[in-house]
């Protein structure tokens, strides 16, 4: 006959063990339940009031390549990649991919659209580490990187590695005032009166979603 002490081991033992094969299934069921949601948050992602979408998360529409002329070399409208693979969409996220076989890259993909007017400027980004990259405003490049390591402005007190951070261009009169989560990056960066909104690649991978515009007076 098994004493109640000999019961109660075996008991707390199945119970270590039931809990050593669960919650590893529990974990990876959270993670599940979590990346789902995060697909399903992007997708009915909509833009703020007054804004306008430049990407839709799901394909490259209104994006392309350009030649030194500024001339369309090529078209993504309908592809969910470019030809170079350099560039890719999907679930919300449009992805600078890491540059295959080399460290750095140079890339530069621009929407077909020009901006003409007074416009604010709104999108979000996440630096892989050392990451490279920037956001052309009608030709002039505001570096967009994983700032703490990379530069220029090493000096932010809420960027956020390797996680996601919001980036603002207000743009009045050809100046441009730009700020990441808040913190001045530009206050004054000088524009030509026309041109299209960019993406660069360079170093590392970067992930830019939400991107939006809202014309200005």
């Amino acid at each position: 006959m098994i004493s109640k002490a000999k019961t109660k081991q075996i008991l707390w033992g199945l119970v270590a063990v039931t809990a050593f094969l669960f919650i590893p299934l529990a974990n990876a069921h959270i993670n599940t339940l979590t990346a789902r949601n995060a697909v399903i948050a992007q997708a009915n992602w909509k833009p703020d009031p007054g804004f306008e979408s430049l990407f839709d998360g799901k394909t490259l529409n209104g994006w392309c390549y350009r030649d030194a002329d500024s001339k369309v070399m090529e078209n993504f409208d309908g592809k969910i990649k470019s030809s170079d693979g350099r560039y890719s969409a999907a679930d919300g996220i449009l992805t600078v991919n890491y540059p295959q076989g080399v460290e750095r890259k140079i890339q530069q993909s621009w929407t077909l659209r020009e901006f003409p007017t007074n416009f604010i400027l709104k999108i979000e980004f996440r630096a892989s580490k050392n990451a490279d990259s920037g956001i052309f405003l009608r030709n002039p490049q505001l570096q967009c990187r994983d700032y703490l390591v990379a530069g220029p402005y090493k000096d932010l007190k809420k960027y956020r590695p390797q996680d996601w951070n919001l980036i603002v261009v207000t743009v009045k009169d050809n100046v441009a005032h730009c700020e990441c989560n808040g913190e001045v990056l530009e206050d004054a960066l000088k524009l030509p009166a026309t041109g299209p909104i960019g993406l660069e690649g360079d170093r590392g991978q970067m992930e830019y979603r939400h991107i939006q515009i809202k014309a200005l007076p």
